[in-house]
Formats: structure tokens, sequence, C-alpha cells
């Protein structure tokens, strides 16, 4: 017999923005900084969207891409250098900001800048990384790893409660199948609302096809659309999307990032979707 699943999820401060309360949270902008300019450029774009159509926005960029498979890929502008850039996308664009951390260290110089840090999924079971990420006192957005079980991030979720800070979103990106594709279980984003946390879906991730593309990442952007509907139909509280003026020269995961021009496509998916939902009534 079908039975509710009932959830309690709590609600946490991100910049202006309440996440978990109901409305969608999104987190947009380009995989990498690739320059100050862009940065800027991206972010105005990004700010008109969300005073023009009402939308929360957190801007998101990589200070630095510590996860490369190839040693000549781009890896970005650093730590030092990319929060100071995001200091001035914030100041400019009014927008909050987040980046992602990969030790101890960044996630000390990040928490006194971003106003939510980043775990990458890649290492959203290192012990001492969530622990000084969430010592911090900022909120965190915990990627669940490729490798995890929706089930084990409520052990993961705990060592951040643990250490003091239970201002947690955890977000789904698709489940390694083999050596080079990822598949979304939908499940997973009821599975860790019962956590107690609020859930994101990053879309542009969810999409990849790692090391496909001549030892990059490649992927199938046309998916993005599709796998979001799929999400907001099963109920999340934000959204994380790459989003680039020309994904096609991106220097980091050219084939997934949203063209930034296509942004209201996204916009105008989500509002019918969850009108939809709305009207169907609850879930059973």
């Amino acid at each position: 017999m079908n039975r509710e699943i009932v959830t309690t999820v709590r609600p946490i401060r991100i910049g202006p923005y309440t996440v978990g309360a109901g409305g969608l949270l999104w987190i947009l902008g380009p995989c990498v900084i690739e320059s100050e300019e862009m940065a800027l450029r991206v972010a105005e774009r990004l700010s008109r969207f969300a005073i023009d159509g009402g939308h929360a926005i957190v801007f998101k960029a990589s200070c630095l891409k510590a996860n490369r498979l190839r040693g000549e890929s781009y890896t970005g502008p650093g730590l030092p250098d990319g929060l100071r850039i995001l200091e001035k996308v914030r100041d400019r664009s009014g927008l909050p900001i987040t980046t992602d951390v990969h030790s101890e260290s960044d996630a000390r110089a990040a928490g006194d800048v971003v106003d939510l840090i980043q775990i990458p999924a890649f290492l959203c079971r290192q012990t001492d990384l969530i622990v000084a990420a969430a010592q911090t006192g900022r909120p965190l957005n915990i990627k669940k790893g490729q490798f995890v079980a929706p089930e084990d991030m409520e052990h993961i979720a705990g060592k951040a409660v643990a250490a003091g800070n239970s201002r947690l979103m955890l977000t789904e990106r698709g489940t390694t199948h083999g050596y080079r594709d990822l598949v979304v279980d939908f499940r997973s984003l009821v599975i860790m609302h019962t956590q107690g946390f609020p859930v994101c879906f990053d879309a542009s991730h969810s999409v990849q096809t790692p090391g496909s593309a001549s030892g990059s990442s490649g992927g199938r952007r046309e998916f993005i659309l599709p796998l979001l509907r799929a999400a907001l139909a099963v109920g999340v509280d934000a959204v994380f999307c790459e989003v680039h003026p020309d994904p096609t020269h991106a220097r980091s995961d050219a084939m997934t990032q949203w063209p930034l021009e296509r942004l209201n496509e996204l916009f105008e998916t989500s509002a019918e979707i969850i009108e939809r939902t709305a009207a169907a009534g609850p879930h059973v």
C-alpha cells in the first residue's frame, strides 16, 4: 500500500534568502572564474533576472578547479584572487556568492568572504574538510558524491552538525554508472529531504559524461531541461546550474553549461512545473 512520505525541513538563510520554507533558490554562474570582467558581466545579467523576475539567485563560480583529469587543464585564478573577484561581484551585483573549497585552509579563507560554502561531490566524505567548513559558521552546500548512497548523506551531514553547524543544504548531482556516465536516481531527492535539510538539484553536472571529451568532461546539455522538470516535479528547494555567455568556448565543462541567453527557459520551465505539481496535490 502506498503511504505518504512526511518530511520536516529546517529552513536556512543564505544571504537575504530563506531556503526550505517554500519558493525556489537558484545557484547560477560559470563553472570557473575565467576573468574578472567575465564574472562581473555574468553577475550583472543574473542580477537583472533577480530584480526583474523576482528570482532568488546566488552567484556561483569556482576560484580553483582542483578536480581536473589533465594537468594542463585550466584551473582558475586561485583562491586569493578568486575570492577578491567574488567580493567585487557581490558588491556590484548585490547577489550572494558561493564557491567550492578543497582543504581546511580553503574553507577558513572562503568562510571570511562567501555567503555559502560548497563542498565538492568528490570530497564530501573528507571529515576534516566538512568540520573546518562547518566551523566557519557559514551555511554549507554539501554535494552528494557520485559514489555515495543518498541514505549515507545523513552521516556526512552529521559531521557538520556535530561541529556546531546545522545550516546545511544537500545536493544531488548524479551517481556514477560505469566509467563515463551519470544517472540521477530521483528517489534520492526524497530520501535526503527526510533527513531534514533543504535539497538542491544540480542540473548541469547531472548531465556530465566524465572524461569522455579527450581527457575532459563531456556531457549532454540537451538533457538539462528534462532532468530539471523531473526534479521539480519530485520537489526540491534549490536548483544549481552552471551558466555561461558562450558555453562552446568555456574553459571548463563546455558541454554542460547552460547558455546565459537562454536562462529564461529554465525559469519558465520551473514556474510551469511547480504550478502543475501544486495543482496535482500532495505526493503519495
